[in-house]
């Protein structure tokens, strides 16, 4: 399945911000999509992923509460809203698919968009 990302910006913190990932080819109902974020030196880390099929989400610790994953099936796009932004949340965001569950681990993931980036201010 081929990602591509939309939706990042320069926002200050406490603001909100919403990411968009558009997904064509061969998707299948079973498939998992997520996204991640690596900030500059940091690893690639997992945010919160979605079923296809039935919606099941899955948070990082860390955004609970304050990001919402969303699919739109007739679109074809899973969308990750993000408020109450805090500057370490600064990274580039990648939307990720794989064929199955909701796994946390980068490599678990065979699909990749191309990133956006996301820059929190104080």
């Amino acid at each position: 399945v081929q990602l591509q990302a939309f939706g990042g910006g320069l926002v200050q913190a406490g603001g909100s911000l919403s990411l968009s990932c558009a997904a064509s080819g061969s998707a299948r109902a079973n498939y998992a999509l997520a996204w991640f974020r690596q900030a500059p030196g940091k690893q690639r880390e997992f945010v919160a992923g979605i079923t296809w099929n039935w919606g099941t989400t899955v948070y990082a610790d860390s955004v609970q509460g304050r990001f919402t994953i969303s699919r739109d099936k007739a679109a074809r796009t899973v969308d990750l809203q993000m408020k109450n932004l805090k500057t370490d949340v600064t990274a580039v965001y990648y939307c990720a698919a794989r064929n199955g569950n909701i796994l946390t681990k980068s490599e678990e993931y065979k699909d990749w968009g191309q990133g956006t980036e996301v820059t929190v201010s104080s």
